[in-house]
């Protein structure tokens, strides 16, 4: 018996394919209700983490636990887990009702049990009277729907979601993210997603965690990861982020960079390499950026409208550099404010900026 309060508790995973590690001493634990997303690029071992929870891979080492019991070497089926994969895996040839009562009639339940069970779900997921339809005749959101039903029935102890949403397009895809938030919040499942998509993982997740090379480089709320990544890597993975590396002032108060001399947001030994992460939404530019604690100078060589805000991209005339920048939409319906070759000045907030670890190879 562990004494971890977690639902879901990895302990030194390591898992290997073929002499390479897909997944290196990883440690995770996910608090009974969570929803905790791995996110990372392809490669990076989210999936292989996964399918070791899910059982269908073993871990060469470490351990798994769900609700204090060891299932390491637990088969699939003797986990308690509901799984969700993103082609969905349903059965073309049974119907709705007969894809979501699958998993109880496996356990032996009733057929009362099974039309209970089955009718409270479709009920949840909005698809009450389509129990006789099959996968073919559903739209892909309702095949999800369905997937997700038969997943729930079995009352899991942990809830599995394979990039459940890769095959939607993007507006039901935002309107499925809601509509899974809102189920798993209600019904205080514990659930552990894979996902490449940013967006989806900051939309729906307690905590995010924030993977590459088989190992989590950081663990956190959605808003700490982005307002506070501790990683060159996790600043320009989740979202996007303008880097400045360059060698401590001798005050430690400052980073002498190819940009100028920048304000640090924390004092650092002197002539120490650092690198500085500043989002493109916290840079502020023109008038506005008078009286900010340093003062950049550019030009801008491209532009772009995204509905919400203009997108810009600026070269620094000290060092050529090109950076990122957001502002909020101020100028007529499908406009933006800023024209190519405008020079301007730019700058930002001490408290907006962040001391990261720096790029591979810029140490």
């Amino acid at each position: 018996m562990t004494d971890t309060p977690s639902a879901l508790s990895l302990t030194a995973i390591r898992k290997t394919f073929a002499g390479l590690t897909a997944v290196d001493d990883l440690y995770l634990a996910v608090e009974p209700g969570a929803l905790v997303s791995l996110l990372g690029p392809s490669g990076c071992g989210k999936t292989t983490t996964l399918r070791m929870v899910a059982g269908f891979e073993r871990p060469d080492s470490g351990s798994i636990w769900i609700g204090g019991e060891d299932v390491t070497r637990q088969a699939p089926n003797n986990r308690g887990l509901g799984m969700v994969f993103q082609s969905y895996s349903l059965f073309p040839h049974r119907t709705v009702a007969e894809n979501v009562a699958f998993g109880l009639r496996m356990g032996g339940a009733s057929r009362q049990a099974q039309a209970e069970g089955v009718a409270r779900m479709l009920d949840m997921v909005h698809l009450r009277g389509r129990e006789d339809m099959y996968p073919a005749q559903l739209s892909g959101g309702q095949q999800q729907r369905v997937a997700l039903a038969r997943a729930l029935v079995v009352n899991p102890r942990v809830l599995l979601l394979d990039e459940p949403l890769g095959a939607l397009d993007k507006g039901l895809r935002e309107s499925m993210q809601f509509e899974i938030r809102e189920m798993q919040q209600r019904l205080e499942i514990t659930t552990l997603l894979v996902t490449h998509d940013q967006e989806e993982a900051m939309s729906m997740s307690d905590q995010i965690a924030v993977m590459q090379g088989g190992r989590i480089l950081q663990l956190g709320a959605p808003n700490d990861i982005y307002d506070r990544p501790k990683s060159a890597f996790v600043a320009t993975f989740l979202g996007t982020s303008n880097l400045f590396t360059g060698t401590v002032a001798p005050d430690g108060q400052h980073l002498d960079s190819p940009a100028g001399r920048l304000p640090l947001p924390e004092s650092l030994p002197a002539g120490r390499r650092a690198t500085l992460s500043v989002r493109p939404e916290r840079i502020v530019l023109g008038g506005a950026a008078a009286g900010l604690p340093q003062q950049l100078t550019g030009r801008i060589t491209a532009s772009s409208f995204r509905g919400s805000h203009a997108a810009y991209r600026v070269v620094l005339d000290a060092s050529g550099a090109d950076l990122t920048v957001y502002r909020q939409a101020d100028a007529g319906l499908g406009q933006v404010g800023l024209a190519l070759g405008d020079p301007l000045s730019l700058g930002w907030r001490i408290e907006d900026s962040v001391i990261v670890t720096a790029p591979e190879g810029e140490e």
